[in-house]
């Protein structure tokens, strides 16, 4: 489903050029729970970044579902970043005036739905999470941050994306909640029918993914 090969960006610092990402190849099958794992500067974010359409590579290709993004013009990337792609972040990134259920719903504006199946797309998908009755009307400064976490989740499930890119999704939260939010990302994968990628430090997490990718200086190692 996602398949990367010889992927390499560079950045330029002074007089010299940097890979941040090293001559990259993987395979990734649909519907499975994945990793990133690596120590700061390893390349981890940047990978995340190509994957997801937010920055181009120097040269390599990534192909989701059969579409090269890498040869996509940027009116295309957009479509695609808005259709094919969902994102989950450690900050949640949940806009504090709306509620839950119309946080999830805000992806599908741009589907194209009635409101009323926008709205029942939106109740399916936090129920699915654990985000269920009155919950669902609060705003995020009334859910715990497991629970804000939930609900981005769901944000990101709204359009049904091919991928979900998750940076460290349990970065703030307990390790009790971390590990509640990894098997929801896991039963996830396979109920949503999505392949899901989660950047992290932490091995414990690693360890549960069906993939791991380890970085090292922008390259991949075992």
């Amino acid at each position: 489903m996602l398949k990367v090969k010889n992927l390499v960006k560079e950045f330029q610092s002074g007089d010299h050029k940097v890979k941040a990402v090293d001559n990259i190849s993987f395979e990734i099958p649909r519907s499975e729970f994945s990793t990133i794992i690596g120590k700061s500067g390893s390349g981890k974010s940047t990978l995340l970044s190509l994957l997801g359409a937010l920055d181009k590579p120097t040269s390599g290709s990534i192909l989701v579902d059969g579409q090269e993004i890498t040869k996509m013009g940027d009116s295309k990337l957009i479509g695609y970043r808005r259709d094919k792609i969902g994102f989950v972040f450690q900050n949640y990134n949940l806009i504090p005036n709306l509620s839950a259920l119309d946080n999830v719903m805000v992806p599908l504006e741009f589907a194209h739905l009635s409101h009323a199946e926008q709205k029942k797309r939106a109740v399916h998908l936090l129920d699915q999470v654990g985000i269920s009755g009155d919950k669902q009307k609060r705003k995020p400064s009334r859910l715990s941050g497991g629970e804000q976490q939930r609900v981005s989740i769901a944000r990101a499930l709204a359009n049904k994306p091919k991928l979900i890119l998750a940076d460290e999704p349990t970065g703030n939260l307990d390790s009790a909640t971390g590990q509640l939010i990894v098997n929801l990302l896991k039963n996830l994968a396979k109920t949503e029918d999505t392949t899901i990628i989660a950047v992290t430090h932490d091995e414990a997490i690693a360890h549960q993914a069906a993939i791991t990718l380890h970085l090292k200086d922008g390259k991949l190692v075992k």
